[in-house]
């Protein structure tokens, strides 16, 4: 494998030549990673949806700003992210990727449900909105670990010029749980308001026990990577101690976790269409109903479950920048498209700028960040690298909803200045997507062997 410097862009002289290359282990594994988002992200967007929708209502009635707080709880879980990602990092990249996914599989599926189980503010005074933030920290930590585990994974089994479309379906799994969380809440949001905030809001939390059985069923088949269990073998074998991933990792990568958090701000994309979007939309004075909203989404992510794939490929043909960098442009257009057909009123015009923003040009960047972002770092700190970058990124999405609801201010048709927001946090990912070398068909064995040695004393 050589690269062109001159275009900056692979060359086509490797093919499945990546010694670790399997391809049967590669489509266990992107099962296994869609499976398990799945269930992950099926329980992020019901905590999304409910707190749009819900939770003002049954946490914090006779608050002064209700929405303000449920919103704020969504953004909490990001707090805690970067926590997690240092930690599970850690244990990801020295126990093993399985382990720390199956951990965070199991504790997402069991928090969910007992968010289910809380006592409303009208029952337990501040009880119930005490515990949910507690419930929603550990969210954020099982979150952490789950995307960066199943793409240093599934990379880790890919074939060299393969790496793009299998390390897509970590994602395409995280559209599916959007799928299952929006329609399982299309039912519940059609429930009169007394049903709906006593116990309809609860059955979807309980409903994710059934989805955590089928993503564990799938999930403990998968072996650990040959490139990962060499690496950990040679780091048993070494005379002198190992430093802790996250030391090496800002020791040898720290321009590469610098990147990954300004790339990882696209996600303020799909956290202000997915949580402000459909808190905006219904308010009285838009005036959609919820149900149009959530079907909205439906057909979004429908189409990202087509158009993701098919982005991967063609990074696997072209290189992930053009794509990345294309799709985050893109979104920030995209934006503005979908709140001024919001604004409208006209449905039609909803559903084809929610699917063009959605089903399309985030696709672009979310299919392919998890294999763009993994093939920065060497083996030995991938995890920790995702996990930290991603995460520390990701705190801006989480409070994006927010954010964006302070910038409408008192006035309810104020979408301007959030599509700004937005659109400049998607300019800034393509910005920092830019200044990244291009290994999408680097063999794995080379980018360990010429990983980055930098210290902090280099800037």
């Amino acid at each position: 494998m050589t690269l062109d410097h001159s275009t900056d862009r692979p060359s086509p002289d490797v093919g499945s030549s990546d010694p670790n290359a399997d391809p049967a282990k590669a489509k266990m594994s992107a099962k296994a990673a869609f499976f398990g988002s799945m269930l992950e992200y099926y329980d992020f967007y019901i905590f999304a949806s409910a707190a749009a929708l819900v939770f003002p209502h049954v946490f914090f009635e006779g608050s002064k700003n209700p929405v303000l707080l449920s919103l704020a709880t969504f953004g909490i879980s990001y707090i805690a992210r970067p926590v997690g990602a240092v930690v599970l990092g850690h244990f990801g990249d020295r126990a093993g990727r399985k382990k720390v996914m199956m951990f965070c599989l199991v504790l997402m599926g069991v928090v969910t449900f007992l968010i289910g189980c809380l006592p409303s503010s009208a029952t337990a005074g501040a009880v119930g909105p005490i515990l949910l933030v507690v419930l929603r920290v550990f969210q954020g930590i099982s979150a952490a670990g789950e995307q960066s585990g199943a793409g240093s994974l599934t990379l880790e089994h890919s074939p060299a010029n393969r790496r793009g479309f299998f390390c897509s379906w970590t994602l395409t799994g995280t559209q599916a749980g959007f799928i299952l969380a929006s329609l399982a809440f299309i039912p519940v949001a059609a429930l009169p308001d007394e049903t709906l905030y006593s116990w309809g809001w609860r059955v979807p939390f309980w409903c994710s026990l059934i989805v955590l059985v089928v993503a564990y069923v799938v999930r403990r088949k998968l072996e650990e990577p040959e490139i990962f269990v060499a690496t950990k073998e040679a780091l048993a074998e070494s005379k002198t101690s190992a430093p802790l991933p996250v030391v090496d990792l800002f020791r040898t990568h720290w321009r590469d976790v610098l990147r990954v958090v300004f790339c990882a701000f696209i996600a303020v994309v799909s956290t202000v269409f997915s949580v402000f979007g459909l808190a905006y939309a219904t308010t009285p004075e838009i005036g959609m109903s919820r149900t149009t909203m959530l079907w909205v989404a439906i057909a979004a992510n429908a189409v990202a479950l087509v158009s993701q794939p098919l982005f991967g490929i063609l990074s696997d043909r072209i290189g992930r920048k053009p794509v990345f960098i294309g799709g985050a442009v893109g979104s920030a257009a995209g934006i503005f498209l979908y709140f001024a057909a919001i604004g409208s009123g006209n449905v039609i015009a909803i559903f084809a700028a929610g699917i063009a923003l959605m089903g399309g040009v985030y696709a672009a960047t979310n299919a392919i960040w998890p294999a763009f972002y993994a093939e920065m770092f060497s083996s030995r700190v991938r995890y920790s690298g995702m996990a930290i970058g991603t995460q520390l990124g990701f705190a801006l999405a989480g409070f994006a909803p927010t954010i964006a609801q302070a910038l409408r201010g008192a006035d309810p048709h104020n979408w301007i200045p959030v599509a700004a927001f937005t659109a400049v946090c998607a300019l800034i990912a393509a910005t920092s997507a830019s200044t990244s070398p291009e290994n999408s068909r680097t063999p794995l064995a080379d980018l360990d062997k010429h990983a980055p040695e930098r210290t902090l004393a280099g800037v």
